[in-house]
């Protein structure tokens, strides 16, 4: 295997033919709103490394290009389907993430924003979508936020600003969208992956953790039906009383990035990207969702309510600002609505936190290896660090009743 099957998808190696400089000075030529556009060379390389994404192909461009003001450069962010044959392309052949990310970029986060500016609020929640297709391929390109110095958290854990940062664009999104749902109802669904086997095998290895067993044997059959009624709840059995948003969908921490000062490290912005599984939810489906994606272990463990109640605070500040004139949620009702919907947040102890530990030690693991390799999936789990949190979680949800009916 070469150096970049190892760091890069395989199926993002080569462009589709498609994605060529005749391609790009129409894209070009539209944005800029000039017909002199002329595309002198383009290099396209990856534009992330496995395990940064699992849905889509990704490409960077690096354009040089003549237009009316003259010689210019411009480097692009490219989202496409893949054509390769393979796990991807069977998986999501049929999908409407394109269609719903591209809703989200044209309309959604635009009218969010405009709705922030008229409040007096300037916060910019996502990179400029520079072009969108869905025929003849689908394709989304955006600004490359890189060369404006942006970074993915691939080497540290996130700081408390970090997620303070993240956190308050998140409550800015819910809270203008709370405003906007009484008027604009849309839903997504978002598909669950049970991962219980690997889950009670590791209780079994683990001592320590062989007590908790019997908890997960009873919510075996019933756990997955119940995180899938929190994802179809506004569709199929709104409640009356319930908080309901536009959920970014996918808070995982390579799903945002990150700008900080050259000079002085101090933190400047967070910018959200791939809203490809957006949908209306309850409000606390993005905050339990980010708990186990995108806090560091000590936060989930130690800043918890912390950081919970900063991102309430920033949503209610929000609500005021835009001049919501309903009843305001209150906090006590929101952690309420966090407990009721406590299932899902055990799917992702259980599924997705092994991934981020599993992250950590093997930073590049592409989709196909993680679901397909029985071996790769049980070292997940049989990961010191991750049956150490482990067993403080489920002490945590024991004390909190969570597997009381």
């Amino acid at each position: 295997m070469s150096s970049d099957e190892k760091t890069y998808h395989e199926d993002e190696l080569v462009a589709p033919t498609w994605l060529n400089a005749q391609f790009l000075e129409q894209v070009l030529s539209s944005y800029e709103a000039d017909d002199q556009v002329k595309v002198r060379s383009v290099n396209i390389s990856p534009a992330t490394l496995k395990g940064d994404h699992y849905a889509s192909i990704m490409f960077r461009a690096n354009v040089k290009y003549t237009n009316k003001k003259g010689d210019n450069t411009k480097s692009l962010i490219i989202k496409t389907m893949p054509e390769v044959e393979g796990f991807k392309k069977d998986q999501l052949s049929e999908s409407h993430i394109f269609k719903t990310e591209i809703g989200m970029y044209s309309e959604m986060l635009p009218e969010v924003e405009r709705i922030l500016r008229a409040a007096g609020d300037d916060t910019k929640l996502c990179a400029e979508c520079i072009y969108y297709s869905l025929e003849p391929n689908q394709v989304i390109i955006f600004e490359d936020l890189v060369v404006r110095d942006y970074t993915v958290l691939r080497d540290r854990e996130p700081t408390i600003s970090d997620t303070k940062l993240a956190l308050s664009k998140v409550a800015k999104l819910h809270a203008i969208t709370y405003k906007l749902l009484k008027d604009l109802p849309k839903i997504m669904e978002d598909p669950c992956m049970d991962s219980m086997p690997y889950f009670i095998k590791m209780l079994e290895d683990y001592p320590q953790l062989t007590k908790y067993k019997p908890y997960f044997e009873n919510i075996r059959k019933t756990y997955l039906t119940r995180c899938r009624d929190a994802f179809v709840e506004y569709r199929e059995n709104p409640q009356e009383n319930f908080y309901y948003v536009l959920c970014h969908g996918d808070l995982f921490r390579r799903n945002m990035m990150f700008k900080h000062q050259a000079e002085t490290g101090e933190l400047e912005d967070c910018l959200l990207l791939d809203f490809q599984m957006s949908n209306v939810g309850p409000m606390p489906n993005d905050i339990i969702y980010a708990l186990y994606q995108l806090f560091s272990p000590d936060q989930r463990i130690n800043h918890r309510d912390e950081l919970i109640e900063y991102y309430f605070a920033e949503n209610i500040k929000t609500l005021k600002k835009i001049g919501y004139t309903g009843e305001l949620p209150k906090l006590t009702v929101f952690k309420e609505h966090l407990f009721r919907l406590r299932y899902m947040e055990i799917f992702l102890l259980i599924s997705f936190l092994p991934l981020i530990y599993g992250l950590k030690k093997q930073q590049a693991v592409d989709a196909p290896s993680w679901r397909d390799s029985e071996d790769l999936r049980h070292s997940f789990y049989h990961n010191d660090d991750y049956a150490k949190e482990v067993e403080q979680r489920l002490q945590y949800f024991v004390n909190k009743g969570y597997f009381q009916e």
